[in-house]
């Protein structure tokens, strides 16, 4: 395993400082946001914007600069072999996040809908899916590289599995607390059923590519299919619903994720991967138990 905390002895002073773990954590998010200034502004500089085609190629620029400052990083930094980001199999894993997380979502909805939540009362053309699909290239790689990628991986190669999947899945809800019509109840269920599944999905696979693809799909799904709220902020979608009943049900204007059925449905998938991970040997002690 190519963790940092299994670094030989004897490095530098200055070595052991920037790969003590929360000073490894402050340098690398000091990188990432270099990469977003960097980003910006190269999406600013070929004209992207967020709408129309445009959207698209902005979102994929920006995760573009933000794999290579993870890659820089891994290698420069940390001296690791980035197994997590490799291409090889890549693409098998990343179509099955997607299946898994357009499966996921549609089966909330499916759920809502039959208790009385959520219908559709017209449809949109495809063009207003240029939008949902940047946005959702842009949380999928972005918030995946610095959630599971950086905070993640590296408290978990610190403190172990366990304590690293309730930090980041803290700090993943928390993070979200700050968008529009976000509530506590939403907050908790974004780290309960988002932040422990897409941990656990990276805990299966130790590798990226099935988590980035679970997470933009689930976005792309709830709000450029179903035209549901997608973390609070309000998208069109190809279908125009009617969502009606109490929030517990419908997640209200935050969105269907701060849902009843979400955090059930979630939180049940991602309790069979952390089993998964377990029986597979993909759980990680703690630095002084190794």
């Amino acid at each position: 395993m190519d963790d940092i905390a299994t670094k030989p002895r004897g490095k530098s002073l200055v070595w052991r400082i920037i790969h003590f773990p929360p000073m490894t954590l402050v340098v690398a998010f000091g990188v990432m946001a270099g990469a977003s200034v960097i980003a910006t502004g190269l999406a600013a500089a070929v004209g992207a914007r967020s709408n129309g085609q445009w959207a698209i190629i902005g979102g994929s620029i920006v995760a573009a600069v933000f794999m290579l400052a993870y890659i820089g990083f891994g290698r420069l930094v940390e001296h690791r072999q980035l197994s997590d980001v490799s291409l090889k199999g890549a693409l098998v894993e990343l179509l099955a996040g997607l299946a898994i997380g357009a499966l996921l979502f549609s089966l909330v909805v499916a759920v809502i809908a039959l208790l009385g939540g959520y219908q559709v009362v017209g449809t949109r053309p495809a063009s207003v899916l240029y939008p949902i699909i940047g946005l959702s290239i842009v949380s999928g790689v972005t918030e995946e590289i610095m959630l599971r990628g950086l905070f993640f991986r590296i408290i978990e190669n610190w403190l172990g599995s366990w304590v690293a999947l309730a930090l980041s899945a803290a700090l993943f809800g928390a993070l979200h607390l700050g968008n529009p019509n976000a509530t506590l109840v939403a907050g908790g269920a974004i780290a309960i059923e988002a932040g422990v599944m897409l941990a656990a999905i990276y805990m299966v696979t130790r590798r990226l590519w099935a988590a980035i693809g679970l997470h933009a799909a689930w976005n792309f799904t709830q709000g450029g299919v179903f035209g549901i709220p997608v973390s609070g902020f309000d998208v069109q979608g190809l279908l125009v619903p009617r969502i009606t009943g109490p929030e517990l049900l419908t997640g209200g204007d935050f969105g269907a994720e701060a849902s009843l059925p979400a955090m059930l449905i979630c939180t049940a998938f991602g309790i069979a991967l952390l089993v998964i991970a377990a029986r597979r040997g993909r759980v990680i002690q703690p630095y002084w138990r190794r």
